[in-house]
């Protein structure tokens, strides 16, 4: 492996830093005892910038590039955003609707394990074929009422857990 850029980052298949190295778990180092590395990070990811800095934190997250691009909201070296769960609220649903329920008479000959778009309570085009309902019961309101609960769901797309790890000393990047 060459030698690294102080502050380089890299992922690794096993879960511990090489020697000269250290976990982007968000850990806050000494100033006095990191110079160079300080330098070159200042308190961009944490720390008082008196005496301590932090490492970038990577535990539970994925890396993005700083900056933007057309229509993309601009990102500032350190800065974390998202969350992992969401709760949608109705103005973030798209409108739509269910459609009507086609039911019609026929005795069981009319009937289907499923429904497909010939059979019983299917279709969308609000069609009655039915007669003077007798013997009726109200529908359950789990059937026709408001879905969802107001709990919030996972919001994260697939990742795979991987050791990322920052270069503590090495060649210090040069500007040109």
């Amino acid at each position: 492996m060459a030698d690294p850029y102080i502050g380089e980052v890299r992922i690794f298949g096993f879960n511990y830093a090489p020697y000269q190295w250290a976990t982007c778990d968000g850990t806050l180092i000494p100033i006095q005892q990191n110079t160079a590395l300080y330098s070159l990070m200042g308190t961009s990811f944490g720390g008082d910038g008196r005496t301590t800095f932090a490492l970038p934190n990577l535990a539970s997250r994925q890396p993005c590039g700083i900056g933007n691009g057309p229509g993309l909201t601009a990102r500032t070296l350190g800065e974390s955003f998202g969350v992992q769960q969401v709760t949608l609220t109705t103005t973030e649903i798209p409108p739509h609707n269910h459609g009507g329920i086609r039911v019609w008479e026929g005795g069981s000959a009319a009937r289907t394990a499923g429904p497909t778009p010939s059979s019983a309570l299917s279709g969308s085009d609000n069609a009655v074929g039915f007669g003077t309902p007798t013997n009726t019961v109200q529908m359950s309101p789990m059937a026709i009422g408001v879905g969802g609960g107001s709990s919030p769901h996972p919001n994260q797309q697939p990742v795979l857990a991987v050791n990322f790890s920052i270069a503590l000393y090495g060649i210090f990047p040069s500007f040109s």
